[in-house]
């Protein structure tokens, strides 16, 4: 056949319409309702940006993103209360996304905790005022060089960058995404919308520019080897089975699948294409819970990044990895859990060791912050081994748990101030509950919680997951995690002795006065961190009813 034939008999084919129509996307907005909200609120805050005044702005953004956060909470809820949770719970937008009770209840736990995170962004009550005007935790120009012209010309006019809020709501949604991901490219996808906001985010500190711009670029490298090895690991999972879709990779791996795509039929269920991809989408989603060996991002982004962000990152970032780990553990890879739990036990020992063991070392507040959310990553990770709907509940009540305890330690980093800014240094902490008793103590709540001290939030949640894992089979998993828990609470209960047992310095920090928004961060940390260490019993019940996973 003649190309001119050919070509006449495309055309007539294309004047009579394709054979087979291409569907439209069936959405189910409504089960969306809450990843829309934040996304929809974050375009226009880049809309807010563009076009309101420059004194206008941070008003607008500061309402904006908390009633936006506030709504999509409520669509949560909405959807948990209609039943979306348990009985009506399903694969919505397609097979990408889960609505599920695990999906909904690290949603509801992300957006809350993004709600007092946000809180601690709006601060402008700490530092003194520049040129007359309020400043906050970010710098006045993002774009300029730290020390130039046009960052001094940026703070004597007063400019403040409220492009951070945006950027959180961009992040957030990604979280959001990121736990009820029903696919392997909707996975990458959120990754990436959660993750390159974060790294922006680290940054923009104020003071301390230079390391600010040194932890966004050690985070940004490191997360794209972490990225790089999630794609891979998606390849390689889409040749074992010939599909990106959860739920067609178990049937492969349980070997219940019936249609082979011809295309992929020499590749299809090939073992080692198999165990390759699970462990590196594995190492990609370790790296964000930031357990060992892959958390040396996690102390140097900490302590650079704005003391507000680290506060954000460390709490909703692990909520929402976590929620990941687990629906790729349970959903996709259950019948492989013989390969992958000797891993994760050793990934979670080593975790938990190394975690509490160099926190004892560490004279940084935000890097001891730092070492002990790597030492929790591996406490959460013996109740993901349990492979329960136990270890699912106890793994939910503790991150909701955490995030409160983690975000409250964090605001509470800003009051303690020097003439440098932030004194985060432990040795300015000496004497600190002489010079500020309520700060002090209220800190030192943070400490116990992080320790497991009954009565805490923290105690419950390690009583949950310990439980869990020992019911699971993995007892001398138990015993590694007591004695982590031990060496952890030495180097907490030091800090609460140093602040209530030493003379304060002469030169010594101040405790600055917040505005209502920190106060309210902290007050709500302490309030969750005691109702949940005094009467646990509901929320375990409420992650135990969200805990079931739709296949």
């Amino acid at each position: 056949m003649s190309a001119a034939t050919a070509a006449q008999g495309l055309l007539t084919l294309a004047a009579n319409g394709p054979a087979d129509k291409i569907p439209a996307p069936h959405i189910e907005y409504a089960q969306l309702a809450p990843t829309l909200i934040v996304v929809g609120a974050a375009v226009l805050g880049v809309l807010v940006e563009a076009f309101v005044p420059r004194r206008a702005r941070y008003h607008a953004q500061v309402f904006l993103a908390v009633a936006a956060l506030a709504a999509a909470f409520a669509a949560v809820v909405g959807l948990a209360a209609g039943g979306y949770g348990n009985t009506k719970a399903h694969i919505a937008a397609m097979g990408a996304i889960a609505v599920d009770g695990p999906a909904l209840f690290l949603q509801g736990t992300i957006l809350l905790a993004s709600i007092v995170a946000v809180f601690t962004f709006a601060e402008r009550r700490l530092d003194p005022k520049a040129h007359g005007r309020h400043v906050d935790s970010f710098a006045a120009q993002a774009a300029s060089v730290p020390g130039s012209d046009s960052e001094k010309a940026a703070v004597k006019a007063g400019f403040t960058t409220t492009e951070v809020f945006p950027l959180a709501l961009f992040a957030i949604s990604g979280m959001l995404i990121f736990p009820a991901a029903d696919d392997l490219l909707t996975l990458f996808v959120a990754l990436e919308v959660f993750s390159l906001p974060l790294y922006l985010l680290c940054a923009v500190a104020r003071r301390q520019r230079l390391m600010s711009q040194e932890a966004a670029v050690k985070y940004f490298l490191l997360g794209a080897f972490s990225s790089a090895f999630l794609l891979f690991g998606i390849a390689l999972l889409y040749g074992y089975a010939g599909s990106v879709s959860y739920a067609v990779i178990a049937d492969v791996v349980d070997g219940t699948v019936t249609t082979v795509d011809p295309a992929l039929a020499s590749t299809m269920g090939n073992d080692a294409l198999l165990l390759i991809g699970g462990a590196l989408i594995l190492m990609g989603l370790l790296f964000k819970v930031g357990a060992v060996p892959f958390h040396m991002w996690t102390p140097d982004v900490y302590q650079g990044a704005p003391t507000p962000v680290t506060g954000f990152m460390a709490a909703a970032t692990k909520v929402a990895a976590f929620g990941a780990l687990l629906r790729l553990l349970y959903v996709v890879l259950p019948g492989l859990r013989w390969d992958w739990r000797p891993v994760m036990w050793g990934v979670a020992i080593v975790t938990m060791l190394a975690g509490a063991v160099i926190a004892v070392t560490q004279t940084d507040v935000k890097r001891l912050l730092a070492y002990s959310s790597i030492a929790h990553a591996g406490f959460i990770l013996a109740g993901v081994i349990a492979t329960s709907a136990e270890g699912v509940k106890s793994v939910l009540f503790y991150l909701g748990a955490y995030s409160f305890v983690t975000i409250g330690a964090f605001a509470v980093v800003t009051l303690v101030r020097d003439a440098g800014g932030e004194a985060t240094h432990l040795s300015k902490w000496a004497g600190l509950g002489r010079r500020s008793p309520l700060t002090a103590a209220v800190f030192a709540v943070f400490l116990l919680a992080f320790a497991g001290i009954p009565l805490t939030s923290g105690f419950a949640g390690k009583f949950a997951v310990f439980k869990a894992a020992a019911e699971g089979g993995a007892g001398a998993l138990v015993v590694v995690g007591v004695i982590s828990s031990a060496i952890a609470a030495f180097f907490y209960i030091r800090v609460i002795v140093l602040m209530f047992f030493s003379e304060p310095k002469a030169d010594g920090p101040t405790v600055a006065v917040p505005s209502p928004l920190t106060m309210t961060t902290i007050a709500v940390g302490v309030a969750v961190t005691l109702v949940l260490g005094v009467a646990p019993q509901y929320f375990l019940d409420l992650a135990g009813h969200a805990s079931t996973f739709v296949r």
